[in-house]
């Protein structure tokens, strides 16, 4: 790799570090409720280094090699430089480095499943391994991988016979994106969920299905696929065996069931205690059946004090789509902010009919959710969220909820003299003030209204269907009937495979363009009196919610690499196409401003007095289209209009706007969280470190994991 392409992969110098301000709401709750989150948040950050094994080989033995540092200097950086015999230049990269790891909790970016690596040289980490036994043996065990690979490809994540990173499929060199969709579709028809497994192929040809659990053999009474541990395939692996083997991370899921033990016995209701039992039985025998009982008890705990989720929950970063990465979270209600939410889930069922699709396409019954605005205590995760609509299981959602959370010191959370590239200067007072609220209503209605709403069309058994098969619904795109729907075992991801992440974002998405178009909405956040009024306070926050839309599509191209000619990230994936559809859409609506070739000047400009016309009817054609083809199950024509919307000009969208973006690319946040502790006298302290680099890798170190 050249020097030039190198700088796309160095760590940010110098990278944003906050606090996420938690104490006031902690020190308000009881003992009780603070025991409660204390062991939440100890569960989930135990799996911490879960999820350092599901981004690389190195990133667990790396995080050791930063934790052993410190160790060995107590935290005296300026004693370890000196003994190290580094600059001090070389301390400050060394240190950014490590914050970044941290911050991502891992060696790719959360944000971009980018490989980053140190700005310091190769033997800076080598004198530093030098000044500790236990430093040097793990830095050893990185064989090199802090640095850039020899291989551009593995500077990615993704498909390993695409020459991608991944660990999802572990010990693996030879596994296809073939076999991993055929031993898929195989355990669909055992109806066995794959959010907590891994999959290996062996030198031999088989292949096992590696199963997160507590348990290193068969659960007492079956597992979710009974008591069978192999079994011989079918179709195009015919002549193969699947082998099923218990107790992947098993000692980090030994001590995560028994905090959720320990936290029932502080649970403040029968759903809480019998949630965290759930979630205990989950961890401990390996069973998904189980936490989809979690997350049953978790809907029906209404307004708790300390909201938490934990588990196998996301799936973005495996390739396919389908397994997820471990996070959890504990936090506190901020009862204030709490009630626009819950203003605005009393008014959701009005809103649903101005969406462009008719009942038969949306659920029988809105099945009204909690809205909560959090101020989070622990987020374990490889990046933290402004904004939550779980769980992800569609049975779930259609017949029994869901629940949306605001995580509002996540949103609050600011960078000193933050740059904003790519506003004009005509517009940046009136963005810069607007901005925030203008997030906090997209966030909402993308949880609420976005993730919330929508049917899908199922054969929900042999011969069983949730619409009527001899009248079927009408598409509203070509006025005839629906001829697809999902089968029995498909679920919403196992049929849109890998896209259907970053698609159900854009859909998401596109339905809080389309609905922030509602001044009764806007109302409900403080802004105007309902009323239609473009050029009042709503209307400039409408405005501000749109330029950050194609804003955010334009600073989206750093996530897409143009030797791949792939897309890193769902969300920023989304967000391109929804700059597409605005740029499309006609009237001089939008369009991208500049005079200079190299577009050193490039500003986005957008007609505000378009938005509730020109605007909203193209971003509810295309939502129009990308719901239909959800709930239709029809992949062929989703696909086909994902990949149209989200497709990059290799020239002037790939190198011309993207070397302008990563020039005036931003560093993503890193939070410095807080930890409790434990009395002899059951009380539970809360421990807030500095928000610096030197903060962040104390808190981690003293988290003890």
């Amino acid at each position: 790799m050249d020097s030039q392409e190198l700088k796309n992969f160095l760590a940010d110098s110098p990278p944003v570090v906050v606090r996420l301000e938690i104490k006031k709401h902690f020190d308000a709750l009881t003992d009780q409720q603070k025991r409660y989150a204390h062991y939440i948040s100890r569960s989930a950050f135990t799996g911490t280094r879960i999820t350092l094994r599901q981004v690389s080989p190195e990133s667990e033995f790396i995080f050791d090699f930063i934790i052993a540092l410190y160790k060995a200097c107590s935290g005296n950086w300026k004693a370890l430089q000196t003994k190290a015999q580094i600059s001090d230049l070389d301390l400050k990269y060394f240190l950014e480095y490590a914050g970044q790891f941290l911050g991502n909790c891992g060696n790719y970016k959360s944000f971009g499943d980018a490989k980053f690596v140190p700005r310091a040289d190769e033997n800076v980490f080598a004198a530093l391994a030098s000044t500790s036994p236990d430093a040097q043996e793990l830095y050893d065990k990185t064989a090199g991988a802090v640095f850039a690979t020899q291989s551009p490809g593995l500077m990615h994540l993704g498909y390993t016979d695409e020459g991608h990173m991944t660990t999802y499929y572990p010990d693996s060199p030879s596994i296809t994106k073939q076999d991993i969709t055929a031993i898929g579709d195989w355990l669909e028809t055992k109806r066995l969920l794959t959010e907590n497994t891994r999959l290996r192929k062996t030198p031999d040809g088989n292949f096992e299905l590696l199963i997160a659990s507590a348990a290193t053999t068969v659960p007492s009474g079956g597992g979710d696929i009974g008591t069978k541990t192999e079994f011989k395939l079918d179709g195009s692996l015919e002549g193969k065996t699947l082998r099923i083997i218990y107790g992947d991370h098993p000692r980090e899921m030994t001590k995560i069931a028994h905090y959720h033990k320990l936290a029932a016995d502080e649970s403040e209701n029968d759903n809480q205690k019998k949630m965290q039992l759930a979630y205990s039985k989950s961890f401990e025998t390996g069973s998904l059946l189980a936490f989809k009982d979690s997350q049953r008890f978790w809907i029906r705990d209404k307004g708790p004090m300390v909201e938490s989720n934990i588990g196998f929950v996301e799936t973005y970063r495996d390739p396919h789509g389908v397994r997820g990465e471990w996070e959890g979270f504990a936090a506190m209600v901020n009862l204030e902010r709490t009630k626009a939410f819950g203003g605005l889930v009393d008014n959701a069922e009005a809103m649903i009919p101005n969406l462009p699709w008719s009942k038969d396409f949306e659920k029988d019954t809105f099945l009204s959710p909690d809205f909560t605005s959090l101020e989070v205590l622990s987020f374990a995760t490889s990046g933290i969220p402004a904004g939550i609509n779980i769980p992800n299981y569609d049975d779930i959602r259609q017949s029994e909820g869901f629940k949306n959370v605001s995580l509002g010191n996540i949103l609050s959370a600011k960078a000193p003299n933050e740059k904003i590239p790519f506003i004009s200067e005509a517009d940046l007072p009136l963005y810069s003030k607007y901005r925030d609220a203008a997030f906090e209503v997209q966030v909402g209605i993308h949880e609420l209204l976005g993730h919330g709403t929508g049917k899908l069309l199922q054969e929900t058994a042999p011969g069983q269907y949730n619409f009527d098969k001899n009248q079927p619904p009408i598409s509203p795109i070509t006025g005839k009937a629906v001829s697809t729907w999902y089968k029995p075992g498909q679920t919403w991801g196992s049929v849109f495979g890998p896209i259907a992440a970053s698609y159900e974002e854009c859909r998401a998405e596109c339905v809080a363009m389309a609905l922030s178009c509602e001044f009764s909405i806007l109302r409900i956040f403080g802004f105007g009196n309902g009323s239609t009024d473009m050029d009042g306070e709503a209307g400039d926050v409408l405005y501000a919610a749109y330029l950050s839309m194609a804003r955010a599509g334009v600073a989206a191209l750093e996530m897409w690499e143009p030797k791949s000619r792939k897309w890193g990230q769902a969300h920023s994936q989304a967000r391109f196409s929804i700059l597409r559809c605005f740029l499309e859409a006609g009237d001089d609506f939008c369009k991208l401003d500049y005079t200079k070739d190299d577009l050193t000047d490039l500003t986005i400009k957008l007609d505000r007095s378009r938005i509730l016309t020109t605007g909203r009817k193209a971003v509810e054609s295309y939502l129009q289209k990308l719901h239909i083809y959800k709930s239709t199950a029809d992949f062929e024509a989703g696909c086909g209009l994902y990949t149209r919307m989200t497709d990059v000009d290799p020239e002037f969208w790939g190198r011309k706007v993207r070397n302008e973006v990563l020039r005036n690319k931003q560093p993503r946040k890193a939070f410095v969280q807080a930890n409790t502790c434990l009395g002899s006298d059951g009380k539970v302290e809360i421990v807030e470190y500095e928000p610096t680099l030197e903060g962040l890798i104390r808190s981690y170190a003293e988290r003890d994991i």
